[in-house]
């Protein structure tokens, strides 16, 4: 029998011309979860407004008591409860210190004790609630009830309590703002834990033998970052408004401290007189507020599930 041979030659095929060549392929920009959430954030104009706002806020809360003439408690009696001008922005108040310093400076205390109390919430609050939603079982059902017992006490005894014991510093107020502002975030990160610890990937990663810690920080946690972040950019705006508060009815910092809601405090018996000067630290904080809302509106919708 003989053997019959197949032989391939070049005249059997055709190349391809240089210009058809992948012409099916669709381009698609490589984008990673970081840069896709801030492509969509971009989009919403009023977060990023108000992102511009606090950057704004936070360099010259940084920069301001620095290049000023003045100091936050530079007194001049000759010049007491002037007009705002080129001299003074803001004004003077009744002790003839400079408004507008004194509001930057302000803006170093408030911000400073809401981002710092923002960020231990944010450890407390993920480490609790993660190991709580992870383990369950006993577990969770003890440190769910200590969080019960905590939240039904009003936080603001824990609040007067600590600022009589440990005197009104800034640690103490950053203490205070801290004991029962966590529960909240404990309570979201425990329940996105417990609903995404039983998917798919949770399970193939137990199942090739990764640690239980590295699950839950690894796997668990950053799946839940997007509700995680919004509601951390949520508590700074809680924080001022806390430390506002009690500064403003008196149990806050100590009144040599600057801060926005001491400074309103020091204009509300010349609310009458001189309305002007209250109107910059209140303002300061409700539009600090109001931006930090926006960048929180615009962080949940650039992290929705939903929309990816």
């Amino acid at each position: 029998m003989s053997e019959t041979k197949l032989v391939l030659t070049d005249d059997l095929f055709e190349k391809l011309p240089e210009e058809e060549k992948n012409s099916e392929f669709i381009a698609v920009a490589i984008k990673t979860f970081a840069k896709d959430a801030w492509d969509r954030f971009k989009k919403n104009k009023l977060a990023l407004f108000g992102l511009v706002f606090l950057a704004v806020m936070i360099i010259l809360a940084i920069v301001a008591p620095m290049v000023a003439p003045y100091q936050f408690d530079t007194q001049d009696l000759g010049n007491r409860n002037s007009l705002p001008s080129l001299q003074h922005l803001f004004g003077t108040d009744k002790l003839g210190r400079d408004i507008f310093v004194r509001v930057m400076y302000g803006a170093r205390v408030s911000l400073s004790i809401a981002f710092s109390t923002a960020a231990i919430n944010l450890v407390i609050g993920v480490l609790y609630g993660g190991i709580s939603g992870y383990v369950g079982g006993k577990v969770d059902m003890v440190m769910m009830r200590i969080i019960d017992i905590i939240y039904a006490v009003p936080s603001l005894i824990y609040v007067v309590l600590i600022l009589l014991v440990f005197g009104d510093s800034v640690g103490s107020m950053m203490l205070a703002i801290c004991l029962t502002s966590w529960i909240g975030m404990a309570r979201q990160v425990r329940a996105q834990i417990m609903s995404l610890k039983e998917m798919e990937f949770a399970l193939a990663a137990k199942v090739i033998g990764a640690s239980n810690k590295r699950i839950l920080l690894r796997h668990l946690v950053v799946n839940a970052l997007g509700p995680i972040i919004v509601s951390l950019t949520m508590m700074v705006p809680g924080a001022i408004f806390t430390e506002a508060s009690l500064s403003f009815i008196g149990i806050g910092l100590n009144p040599a401290i600057p801060s926005w809601g001491k400074l309103a405090n020091d204009c509300r018996a010349l609310l009458f007189t001189n309305p002007i000067q209250i109107i910059w630290p209140v303002g300061a904080i409700s539009l600090t507020i109001l931006a930090l809302n926006f960048v929180g509106d615009g962080i949940g919708e650039a992290f929705q599930a939903r929309s990816r």
